[in-house]
């Protein structure tokens, strides 16, 4: 977890605990807010205290509850400023699939140039819709989210009319586990690397792969994308990470560029493509 995001966190707790100690009817205890919301001690605790994210839902029931109702829409602006960095999947997953891709598909419209690294999936900009399918398919089933898996394929494959726009550049690299991850059936997968290959050349896309031969100057850990120079957004298993500063975005170009050192382009990237294709 980001230090600016668990001081944000922490500023938040505190001002939790100024409108208890300093409510109009006079200071309540932990014991007593906590009997007035119904919740256990320990949430007051590890609220006040920055160690537990609240929901709109808490912010509200603790503005009511310390009589300072006016509060909420000022808790919840300090709680969408948490969020614009790290985005938690069971927020964000609340009403499916669909709304992530929409909101991703906006920081598409207004990039030119993006790159991305994917180190076990095939790159959402590339996928098929049954590749895709599968994907969201089983991330539902691990988040135990809604299921909009229709639409938000729609939306995927939709955002992808963006690589035949001659305004932008999509560099995408991948490692080689990327080709041979069994997320979906054999059928599909075999789909899926037929459609890599038909998109190598393409003038606005440049595909690289890392090979599982090839010596790594940096380990091919976990995925993120580089809008422009402005933003990375990183995945991880209980959150996205939406990162906008200057240091940051500076790391994440320099290890795209060590990954890049890596990999083959062109023809030798459509060789590592159907050598996964024939072992399937």
């Amino acid at each position: 977890m980001s230090t600016d995001f668990q001081k944000a966190r922490a500023a938040l707790g505190a001002r939790l605990r100024e409108l208890r100690v300093s409510g109009p009817c006079g200071r309540l205890t932990g014991t007593q807010l906590a009997e007035r919301l119904g919740w256990s001690h320990s949430k007051i605790y590890k609220l006040e205290n920055g160690r537990q994210t609240a929901t709109a839902e808490d912010l509200r029931a603790w503005a009511e509850a310390t009589d300072q109702p006016d509060a909420a829409e000022e808790l919840n602006s300090r709680l969408k400023g948490l969020e614009s960095h790290i985005r938690s999947w069971r927020r964000q997953l609340a009403s499916g699939h669909r709304a992530v891709q929409d909101a991703i598909t906006a920081e598409h419209g207004r990039t030119t140039t993006l790159r991305i690294w994917e180190n076990c999936l095939v790159a959402g900009m590339l996928q098929t819709a049954d590749y895709a399918r599968a994907v969201f398919t089983r991330h539902a089933e691990l988040m135990q989210s809604p299921r909009d898996t229709e639409e938000a394929v729609r939306a995927r494959i939709r955002r992808q009319e963006g690589l035949y726009d001659s305004g932008k550049r999509h560099q995408i690299m991948m490692w080689e586990g990327a080709l041979r991850t069994l997320i979906c059936p054999p059928s599909v997968l075999a789909a899926q690397l037929d459609r890599l290959a038909s998109v190598v050349g393409l003038d606005t896309v440049e595909l690289g792969i890392v090979p599982f031969a090839a010596s790594l100057k940096i380990m091919p850990a976990n995925g993120f994308w580089i809008y422009d120079e402005r933003l990375v957004v990183v995945e991880d298993w209980h959150a996205e990470l939406w990162i906008n500063d200057d240091d940051s975005i500076a790391t994440y170009l320099r290890t795209w560029n060590t990954l890049r050192q890596s990999a083959v382009f062109g023809a030798d990237a459509q060789r590592v493509i159907n050598m996964a294709r024939r072992a399937l």
